[in-house]
């Protein structure tokens, strides 16, 4: 699976703004996509509409962080989102590549914070916490070409008509359902440098998951690999990480996964997956007392109001 090169344009209209972009950026070039920011590459003395024009041509993908402010700046064609613009949709226009562009909603409606050229096309919503722990896996997935895909058309026999698969079908996985390891990915299995130096023996395992987990899920499961509540004396903290639908162990061997971490990574898994339960009902406790909240204060609100007479 290759890195797919993608830019980000966004408005600098506050400093939470930028900081909220950049660990965007962040959390994207950890899962293996090559996040491009300006905050990261222009330095003074470049020429920006150089680097605006070069960014959005260059890269697979371009994410637009679509707030008000960039809804108005790009509508109204003013400072850099508006130039971005101008060179977003004369590549549309020229190449016809409506899916290298993503809105990714911010803050706001769709209304209020997509621009009008934008609008119509799938956007991604990562408003608030909620939303960004269910969409994110959303936005990965189609930047590493990893969604989901219709299975083989099977094959029409003569005799009844029916349709015969010729593909084992695709099982969909619930974004709820528990993660599971579903085996080792083999030809993604690295080669040890076997030169003699302490630790050239060992080599990357990478292991398949039955889902693109969240990205508080795979903090959970690095953190639980780490501090397994059972281990060998064989157990290597700090060689797991997780990205897109997979774990990795970097630095062991085949041999010492049959024999010693096979049920350690089972039980990271474990308890990443009983943590997130426990993280996802407490979010639900707490969106349900705030809708109640917010019942509750527009209730009061038109209760007054109707008693409120200005005759």
């Amino acid at each position: 699976m290759s890195n797919p090169k993608t830019f980000i344009s966004y408005a600098w209209e506050s400093d939470e703004a930028k900081e909220w972009v950049k660990n965007l950026a962040t959390e994207l070039r950890n899962d293996g996509i090559d996040a491009r920011l300006d905050q990261w590459e222009v330095v003074p003395g470049d020429q920006m509409p150089h680097f605006m024009e070069k960014s959005v041509r260059e890269n697979d993908f371009v994410l637009i962080i679509c707030t008000p402010k960039y809804k108005s700046k790009s509508e109204n064609r003013i400072g850099g989102v508006g130039y971005e613009g101008d060179i977003m949709t004369a590549e549309v226009l020229e190449t016809s590549n409506h899916r290298k562009f993503i809105p990714i909603l911010k803050s706001g409606t769709k209304e209020t914070s997509i621009p009008s050229w934008l609008l119509g096309k799938y956007y991604v919503d990562l408003s608030n916490q909620t939303h960004f722990d269910n969409n994110y896996s959303d936005l990965t997935t189609t930047l590493l070409n990893a969604r989901e895909r219709a299975p083989e058309l099977g094959t029409v026999t003569t005799k009844t008509n029916a349709t015969v698969s010729s593909e084992k079908v695709i099982k969909t996985v619930p974004k709820d359902e528990p993660v599971k390891i579903k085996g080792i990915v083999i030809d993604e299995i690295s080669q040890p440098r076997n030169d003699g130096t302490a630790g050239s023996a060992l080599y990357k395992i990478p292991f398949e998951l039955n889902r693109t987990p969240s990205s508080e899920w795979r903090e959970l499961f690095v953190n639980a690999w780490n501090r397994p509540p059972r281990f060998t004396s064989m157990h290597r903290p700090g060689i797991a990480s997780a990205y897109g639908n997979q774990v990795i162990l970097d630095g062991t061997t085949i041999e010492e996964v049959e024999k010693h971490h096979k049920d350690t990574l089972k039980l990271a898994v474990e308890v990443a997956n009983k943590q997130i339960s426990e993280i996802n009902l407490r979010k639900q406790q707490q969106a349900e007392r705030e809708r109640i909240e917010r019942e509750r204060h527009q209730k009061n609100i038109d209760d007054i109001s109707k008693r409120i007479n200005f005759d």
